[in-house]
Order: structure tokens, then sequence, then C-alpha cells
């Protein structure tokens, strides 16, 4: 049971997601959706609450009165339930939210609805609803006109429909931007409020409906977390992070976001808010390779095909990130009218690193698609591609770049991006004798060679007896503890051991990892990052120390937030969630 302190911004951790594969919704603890897009991830926001309280829109349905709340997801499902418990212990009731799945229709063809039902448990309680859409970042004129059985959203342009019983009296605040209604729910009564993007026209839905969309949707999600063949430790965790990361699958297309979100700052009131709703082909690979080893090779499949389609249109080198459409300009632009969550400015849509240079994003890939291969998923056409762009690696992994972090200064030889080129080599070198030796094959063996020289030379700090950041560099990088888990040097390396005691030493707080804490070219600073400290894990346990692997990877979990959510980054001070939420890469891990 939590008690929600009245305040403008809620914790980022005080939030479950919904989603349909296509677009999610954040949901507070207060019954408020704060931030949703239609009719894609990387569409602009209907409701924007999260990123300026005022301005920003939301729908928010709750008690009238002091509350207690809690949230729950019903059981293999993305499916949300919101209690609320009145303070004076006289009643309680339930918000259960849930996006439908499209089912058999076509993914972009099927409607975009929220549905919303709201469950009387016990004692007569007043319920208040507050219906705010904001169209474009808040940056269209939206206007509400009420009829029968509806409140209608447009802004000229987008419409937007809530079908609601007719006992529901709503009232529209004067500029007619604002509805809202109280009414009364009893133990047992079930009431349906229904969202649907794109119509002007009411839902015909008694309930029934809702309730048959209810069930298809929770065997969709049934369906496919039971085909997860992990069965070790941990599988509840395991099983809510799979879940997690299905909601972040663009199903049209393939492609997966790197979070549902954008601009949640990594630090408070500073400038490091970035918009995550593209493809990252890294974060992309780690996601299906998840997914491989647990089982679930489906969504492996689909995004082959994203991969195929949006590398095969370029000669060079890949774009580190797409977007969820296969778009390749992702231009980075303010909306200075939003005053950004709890006053982190500017608030960005797009993001500019996608012009970036990251060499370390071949490693990651040529990785899992060496995972994938094991089920199948590479054939000749694949191949030729994934030839192509290793012979490109060969050819340039000697150039500096701006690595795995996405460093905004000027491109460095990062040791991590050094090492993921070697990854890359290694894996096509490890496949071609399966799939076909292409005629560069003995220059891959010779450039595989070189790269692990020089970085055993020049990436090693012999009088420190650590891995650095970048070449003639003494920082650090957390990235490097994954020098091991990938196999270019053993994991129980002298070498990798001496690292790992370094970066407890110069990255830790409180137990966990900053990623680094060298100058990146942008003022002010950030949180402990979720996935670091999740690879400390896994390179104390590679190095021998399994003992103190499970310290660290327990601990890690109690930063979970009651669903089982991560976001980008914690505040070691406070342990609130920073950046963006919820996020992949901590899933992943």
């Amino acid at each position: 049971m939590r008690w929600l302190r009245e305040t403008e911004y809620k914790p980022i951790s005080a939030y479950g997601v919904i989603g349909d594969t296509r677009t999610a919704a954040l949901i507070g603890l207060d019954g408020s959706i704060d931030w949703c897009c239609f009719p894609r991830f990387d569409s602009p926001s209907v409701f924007g609450a999260i990123l300026d309280d005022a301005k920003g829109g939301r729908f928010r349905v709750q008690p009238v009165g002091e509350y207690t709340s809690h949230q729950r997801y019903f059981p293999l499902t993305n499916i949300l339930v919101t209690s609320f418990h009145l303070r004076d212990g006289t009643g309680a009731f339930e918000v259960l939210d849930f996006m439908p799945s499209p089912g058999g229709e076509l993914p972009i063809a099927a409607p975009h609805e929220i549905r919303r039902r709201v469950r009387g448990l016990r004692g007569s309680l007043a319920v208040e609803v507050t219906f705010a859409p904001r169209f474009d970042y808040a940056r269209a004129d939206t206007r509400l006109r009420r009829t029968h059985a509806a409140v209608h959203a447009t802004d000229g342009v987008e419409l937007l429909t809530l079908t609601t019983p007719d006992r529901l009296h709503w009232e529209l605040a004067d500029d007619a931007r604002t509805a809202s209604a109280t009414f009364r729910i009893e133990p047992g009564e079930d009431l349906w409020l229904v969202l649907q993007w794109g119509t002007d026209a009411a839902a015909d839905d008694d309930g029934d409906a809702s309730q048959t969309k209810l069930q298809e949707t929770a065997a969709f999600w049934n369906s496919w977390a039971g085909n997860l063949s992990y069965s070790g430790l941990y599988r509840a965790e395991v099983e809510r992070s799979a879940l997690a990361l299905k909601l972040l699958f663009y199903e049209p297309t393939g492609a997966v976001v790197a979070a549902a979100t954008a601009s949640l700052p990594e630090e408070i009131g500073g400038v490091r808010n970035w918009d995550y709703r593209y493809c990252w082909l890294r974060d992309a690979a780690f996601t299906l390779s998840a997914f491989t080893i647990v089982g679930l090779y489906d969504e492996a499949r689909r995004f082959v095909h994203y991969l195929q389609w949006v590398a095969g249109k370029s000669e060079g080198p890949l774009q580190i990130m797409y977007g969820i459409g296969g778009e390749r300009d992702l231009d980075e632009y303010d909306l200075p009218h939003l005053s950004g969550y709890r006053d982190s400015k500017p608030v960005r849509i797009g993001n500019g690193a996608h012009s970036q240079l990251q060499m370390d994003v071949y490693g990651e890939l040529l990785a899992a698609v060496s995972l994938w291969h094991q089920q199948h998923l590479v054939d000749e056409e694949f191949w030729h591609l994934l030839v192509r762009i290793v012979d490109w690696v060969a050819d340039n992994w000697r150039r500096p770049d701006s690595s795995i972090w996405e460093v905004r200064a000027e491109p460095r030889h990062y040791v991590y991006s050094k090492v993921m080129c070697w990854v890359a080599l290694d894996r096509a070198i490890g496949m071609a004798a399966e799939l076909g030796a292409p005629p560069t094959l003995e220059r891959w063996c010779a450039q595989r060679a070189a790269i692990h020289a020089e970085v055993l030379e020049r990436g090693f700090d012999d009088e420190r007896q650590t891995f650095v950041q970048s070449y003639d560099s003494a920082a650090l990088d957390a990235a490097n503890l994954l020098i091991g888990v990938y196999g270019f040097l053993p994991g129980d390396d002298p070498r990798m051991k001496s690292t790992i005691a370094a970066s407890l030493r110069e990255l830790t707080r409180d137990g966990m990892l900053y990623r680094y804490t060298s100058d990146d070219g942008l003022p002010g600073q950030e949180g402990v990052f979720s996935i670091c400290t999740f690879w400390l894990a896994d390179a104390l346990a590679l190095s021998g120390d399994v003992e103190r692997a499970e310290r660290v990877f327990r601990r890690m979990l109690r930063f979970a937030n009651p669903l089982g959510l991560y976001s980008e980054q914690i505040d070691p001070r406070t342990g609130d969630f920073l950046g963006n939420f919820p996020q992949a890469f901590t899933h992943i891990a």
C-alpha cells in the first residue's frame, strides 16, 4: 500500500505501463494517464502531463477525498489494475486499464483504444473523472464537445472520442478544453470508459464488448508469455521483464523502441533529456538476444526483416538508430512551451545522435545474429548483407567514434567500440564455415587479430591494472565489464578481475555503477546506470565470484518499482528513478 503525496509530479516509479505493440500509455498511482502518443510510439503526445503538469494533458480517474493506492498486473499480462482505498476506511474501488490486443487484425489497421473499467469493491464511493487531451505535444488548439454518451476531442485534424455511460454528466470548462464528471460506484458495480483514437463516432458498448476484448487481450498476453522457456531462478522477474520488453516491440515493422517515453531527465532540473522512442540497432539486438535465450523467437525473425529493410538502403555505415517505420531523418528539436518533468528543460523530440558513428553497434548486432543463427534465422540473402557489413567493419575499425553512450563530444578511440569490432569479426568468422566463406575471410581474421593486439596494448592501463574508456585516457567505462562476457578475454582473466576491482573503486556509489564519470561535453550529472550494475553481476559471476554477483543482483532487484519495472537510471541518494521509462536496456539485463 502506498500513500500518494499531493505533489505536481509523481515519481517516475509511480507509473505502470500498458500498450498494444504499437504505442503505450503511462498510468500513475493517482489513476491518471499522463503519457500517451497515438497512433505510434513516436507520434506527438495526446496526454503529456508527465512533461508539463499544467499544459501537457491527462485522463484521470480517482476517488473524491484522500486515499491510498497501489498497482498490480493481471498475472502474465500487461493489463494494469490500480486499486484505491479511502483513508478513512469507508470504501474502495479499482480501475483496470488495457489497450486491446490487435489480435488477428493487421496490426497497423487495428483500432487504437484504451479501455478503463471502474469496479466498486467496498462501500459507496464518489469517483471523479478528468478528461483533458492536448494534441500535438499540447501545441494544437484542442477543443471538446459533448454528445449523448460521449466526449469528442479534436484540433481540427485529429479525433479522439471518449464513450461513457449515460449517467455520467459531463461539465466542460469555460475554454472547452477540459471535461469533468463525478459519479458514485457501488460494490460489485462495473462502469466502462472507452477511449478511441481517430474516430468521432461513440463506441456501441454496453460493457459486453469491453469484457470480451479484456478476455481476448488477457488470452493474447497469456499465450505469448506461455512461450517463455526459462525455468531458472527469479522466474517472476524474468517474466515481467519479458512482458515489459514486448510492450516496446512495434508489431507493424518488427522494430523495438528503446523506451516508451521522451525527455524524462537523467538529472532533475538538468538538460540531459532525450527522446528514446526510436529503434537503436544495439538496443534491439540486445532485446532480441534476450528473447532468443528464453525461447521467444518470433520477435527475432521480425527484427531480422526490419534490419534487412533499413540496412539494405545504404552502402555505407549503418545508422545507429532508425525510426520505427524505417525513417532515417530523426532531427532533434526542442519544445520550449513545455516545462519538462519537474522543470527539467529542454524537452527534446527527435534524437540528434542518429547521425553519430558508433562502432560498437556492429559487435552487438553480429553477436545477436550469431545467437539467432542457432534458430536458422540467417538465410543466404541475409548473409550477403552481413558480409557487406562486416567488410565495412574490417575496413573502418580504426576510426574514432562516439561509442555505446553516444557521448556528445569529440569522437575518441573507445576501447569498448574496438572490442565490439573484434566481436563483429569473430562472430562472422564463426558463421562463415556454415554460411559460406567470403573472399575477404582471410582479411577478417587478420583484422580480428590486429584489434585484439591493439586493445591490449593501448586500452589497458598496466600501472592501474584496468581497461580504460579510450586510448590515452585515465577514465573508466562500465561497458568494459562486458569484455569477458563477449569472450574477448576469459571472464576470469586477471585483467578482467582487476578491471572489475577498479570499477568497484571508481565507478560505484552504494554498490551501484555509474556508466562513466569522465567529462562528456554536457553540463550537470546523471544517476547510476541500472544496466551497468547488472553487468557488474555478470562480470563478477564470470570471474568466479558468484556469491558477490548474487548479492549485487539481488540488491538491484529491490530497486524495481512495485510492478517490477525499471527506468534508465537511479538517483543513488534517494533511489528515485531517472531517465526514460520503462527502458529496454535495464530489462534486457
